[in-house]
């Protein structure tokens, strides 16, 4: 691969991770404002700790470069499930992070396709 796709590569994936890095400190500073949207879906609170785990380890594999494949589709569909909780017609905040995590995901589709490892007979 040509040295300028490498650099571009590896900046998309750490701009990536960055976002899941914000996203895991702001589930432990203030975890009330995520729990509240889980329970408003009837969930409960609590799966905010997995998430948080799965965000932290998914930015660490982006950073590092390990299993980009696997994790990148894994993000994705993070990104669009969780895009449900955004789903807010009547609030244009809550609507644009509803498209925001949907271009991430497909972002994350292609940084997904792109290192999916090609299977050789």
């Amino acid at each position: 691969m040509p040295t300028p796709a490498r650099y571009m590569i590896l900046l998309g994936r750490l701009l990536l991770a960055a976002l899941f890095v914000a996203g895991t400190l702001q589930k432990i500073i203030q975890p009330e404002a995520a729990q509240a949207l889980l329970t408003d879906r009837g969930l409960p609170d609590f799966l905010i700790w997995p998430a948080t785990v799965f965000n932290a380890f998914a930015a660490v594999c982006l950073t590092a470069g390990w299993w980009l494949s696997p994790v990148s589709l894994a993000l994705a569909l993070y990104c669009m499930v969780t895009s449900v909780f955004h789903f807010i017609p009547d609030d244009p905040w809550q609507m644009s992070i509803f498209v925001k995590n949907w271009a991430i995901a497909g972002g994350l589709l292609v940084l997904s396709g792109f290192t999916w490892p090609e299977r050789r007979a």
